[in-house]
């Protein structure tokens, strides 16, 4: 198949679940890739942590940060969000590095709050640009996030923003959905990230081994997994997920050596909490991507090859 009828299948896909998509996937050892959209800036949401959990690896390799180091969190110190410690109601004292796997794993917002003011904003800036990213910024912390949908909105609360959110001109006023001024990147960076993850090239290889790790023990399956239903492949992963917005960033491994970077930005014209197809579309959007890489590599085999 040509990578013309690839991306006009996978955005096919895209509007099949009533959604607009950006995409990039690269096969990690033999360089070809499938783009769709992959240069234009989108909004990272939670994959923000990403950049962070490198900027935090490097610094500790680097002997800024004791990822052994002791952090307590109270009651005050939660940050809005389903997950992890954010939804725990007393103290808890854990590692640095315990909540960096927090932050990836399930995606803890509180988590990734504490490591951030750990690390710095600007280190994590600073560490992306040094890896070549000049796209990838991010702008502040979880907690600056979701106080700005309450801001920009003018709701008291996240069950009143869920009821704003269907008003005329309430979405186009959210400074958080928009690339221009909230954490960013582009498709294209978060798979050249991911690669140098895997190389061994964002970070010494202990640091980046530990970085593999978490992202192979994320639980969301709906997304990026769901394209790859197979006993024998790993997908390892990193959700987003605001209004309007559904991402996933990963990496797919199968067992004849193949490995597959690939990140996939979606977003919808509705503002709905739930949206099944849209999750899935991603997983279809990134397997239709990695089945074209594997047809155009003789060596490949097994599933979807």
């Amino acid at each position: 198949m040509s990578a013309r009828r690839e991306t006009s299948a996978i955005e096919a896909a895209f509007r099949a679940a009533g959604v607009t998509g950006r995409l990039h996937a690269v096969d990690l050892d033999g360089g070809r890739e499938v783009a769709f959209g992959a240069d234009e800036p989108v909004v990272l949401a939670s994959v923000f942590k990403v950049p962070l959990l490198v900027a935090f690896h490097r610094a500790a390799a680097a002997g800024r940060i004791d990822p052994a180091g002791r952090v307590r969190l109270r009651p005050g110190d939660r940050v809005p969000g389903p997950t992890g410690t954010s939804v725990l109601l007393d103290d808890v004292e854990m590692s640095l590095r315990d909540l960096t796997c927090l932050m990836i794993t399930v995606s803890d917002n509180t988590a990734a709050d504490a490591v951030l003011a750990r690390v710095g904003v600007d280190a994590v800036n600073a560490a992306a640009a040094e890896l070549g990213l000049p796209g990838t910024r991010i702008v502040g912390t979880a907690r600056d996030l979701h106080d700005s949908l309450l801001a920009d909105s003018g709701a008291a609360d996240y069950t009143e923003l869920w009821t704003k959110l269907g008003e005329p001109g309430v979405l186009d006023g959210l400074s958080a959905l928009d690339p221009a001024r909230s954490g960013r990147s582009t498709p294209r960076e978060m798979t050249r990230l991911l690669s140098m993850i895997w190389r061994d090239e964002a970070a010494p290889a202990a640091e980046c081994a530990a970085m593999r790790r978490l992202f192979s023990l994320q639980v969301w399956p709906h997304r990026l997994a769901s394209g790859f239903p197979y006993d024998d492949v790993l997908v390892s992963g990193k959700t987003g997920t605001l209004p309007t917005l559904r991402n996933e960033i990963g990496v797919v491994e199968y067992p004849d050596g193949t490995r597959y970077a690939l990140a996939v930005f979606t977003r919808s014209p509705h503002p709905t909490a739930v949206h099944p197809k849209a999750d899935a579309a991603i997983g279809t959007a990134a397997r239709l991507a990695v089945h074209h890489l594997r047809t155009q590599n003789p060596s490949s085999s097994g599933p979807s090859s």
